[in-house]
């Protein structure tokens, strides 16, 4: 089995390029060797290639940043991603490709399920939506896994903010009204990696699937969760998301329900609180 990798030097990229090693000839590109912005350039490195499977980890995720970097967004998270669905039809390649819960707006109580109607709030969500709908009508054989609140030893993330800030500062100031559930960039990359060993992969059905881990923290719970683990000791003060004032609206509510996935793939992720936090940050 071929597989090809985007984004391999990225957080969720890094842990795909070990995971999917073992399974078959793997070629790992970070933006050096495959750069999405160059459309001209995706379909000759594919079909050089010739994969089995196309994962792709690569996107454009500076959330606040795409605000102002519109076109650079939908260039890497759509425009790249509608070239690699056309490549992938055309080989019949299976497309491996990730999104995200800021497709939803986040007022919904409960978490959402694959069939919610999407509604994105800020630019960043918008062309991660865009992307996966190319995927769609481009007929290619697809898995779209949509995650959140990655986190990751290395890379800018939450965790790793949390704790370079509490280096400096006798107190952190983090939101307390959004709702998520931290998903470790390993335990993605080992949930995908057992799915695409299953020898009945081609039966599964094409579609999006939502993967993350169970259950659900606020930004406030994860960083009390994050200094505990690091044996830090700096006071935590809960803010709003006005109060803090981001650049681009976030969700209330993150959460995504991943029954769709167990039941189709036999997989489900461990609790946010499985310890997970604590294997990262020894790493």
């Amino acid at each position: 089995m071929r597989i090809l990798l985007t984004g391999s030097k990225g957080q969720v990229g890094s842990a795909l390029a070990a995971a999917l090693a073992p399974l078959g000839e793997l070629s790992a590109f970070d933006r050096q060797g495959l750069d999405l912005q160059d459309l001209n350039s995706i379909g000759p490195r594919i079909k050089k290639i010739n994969p089995d499977i196309i994962v792709n980890a690569a996107a454009y995720t500076a959330v606040d940043r795409a605000e102002q970097e519109k076109d650079l967004a939908f260039a890497v998270n759509s425009h790249a991603v509608r070239e690699l669905a056309r490549e992938a039809r055309s080989l019949d390649a299976l497309l491996v490709h990730f999104s995200t819960d800021y497709v939803f707006d986040g007022e919904k109580s409960t978490p959402y399920v694959e069939t919610d109607a999407p509604n994105p709030l800020n630019v960043y969500g918008r062309s991660k939506l865009q992307g996966e709908r190319a995927i769609a009508a481009s007929g290619c054989r697809h898995f779209i896994f949509r995650t959140g609140w990655v986190y990751a030893p290395a890379g800018r993330n939450f965790v790793n903010a949390i704790l370079a800030a509490a280096k400096t500062k006798p107190e952190l100031c983090v939101v307390n009204d959004q709702r998520g559930a931290p998903t470790s960039a390993a335990a993605i990359a080992e949930a995908v990696a057992r799915i695409l060993a299953d020898a009945s992969l081609r039966r599964k059905p094409d579609g999006i699937y939502h993967l993350t881990a169970a259950g659900e923290t606020t930004w406030y719970g994860f960083a009390q969760e994050i200094l505990k683990s690091a044996g830090l000791e700096v006071r935590v003060v809960p803010v709003s998301s006005a109060e803090y004032g981001a650049a681009a609206p976030r969700l209330k509510n993150s959460l995504l329900d991943n029954a769709k996935l167990q039941a189709t793939f036999g997989v489900a992720l461990a609790s946010w609180r499985s310890g997970e936090i604590i294997a990262n940050l020894n790493r």
